[in-house]
């Protein structure tokens, strides 16, 4: 159990989120299936016609910068191309055209961590709505408490008594 959370833990770290989804990079997955990066996008280019858009992408030149930059890449070591990113469904793909144990045993505990992520994102989702809708509730209970609060000084307060004529009849 404690190497199944350990598992989810490590890859949970390295899912980030690139064009609104969320995505592991090809050498992370490779790392994770116990094979090449060049092993696994060679497989992939293999069998390209099983990894649509929305499994696989290739990152543009400036997201690669902007992903070199926040990991401090070195200019002349690493790699020279930007990587391909798998989205969950494109993770299990890749482990079931490497078709080795660690792939298909890894790939269930990166499902699961997919998973595991779309309910937290559903559930910060949801706790923000109702986040709003107290607020709104809120905004209007203050004005109706002001309100309220305002009659009853105006009811408090000592009316001030005017001058009046008398009554009766003059002179």
């Amino acid at each position: 159990m404690n190497e199944l959370i350990l598992a989810e833990t490590q890859i949970e770290k390295q899912i980030i989120e690139i064009r609104g989804m969320k995505v592991i990079l090809d050498s992370d997955l490779a790392i994770l299936y116990g094979v090449e990066t060049r092993v696994l996008n060679q497989q992939v280019k293999r069998n390209f016609e099983r990894f649509p858009e929305d499994f696989m992408f290739q990152l543009t030149s400036e997201e690669f910068a902007i992903l070199k930059s926040q990991f401090v890449i070195s200019r002349w070591g690493g790699r020279r191309t930007p990587p391909y990113v798998f989205t969950e469904h494109g993770a299990l793909m890749a482990a079931s055209v490497l078709n080795t144990p660690r792939a298909v045993e890894m790939s269930v505990y990166i499902v699961r961590t997919f998973v595991k992520l779309r309910s937290l994102y559903y559930q910060h989702k949801e706790l923000a709505g109702k986040i709003e809708e107290l607020e709104a509730k809120l905004t209007t209970h203050d004005h109706a408490l002001n309100q309220i609060l305002k009659t009853l000084k105006l009811l408090l307060e000592k009316p001030v008594e005017e001058k009046r004529k008398p009554v009766g009849f003059k002179k």
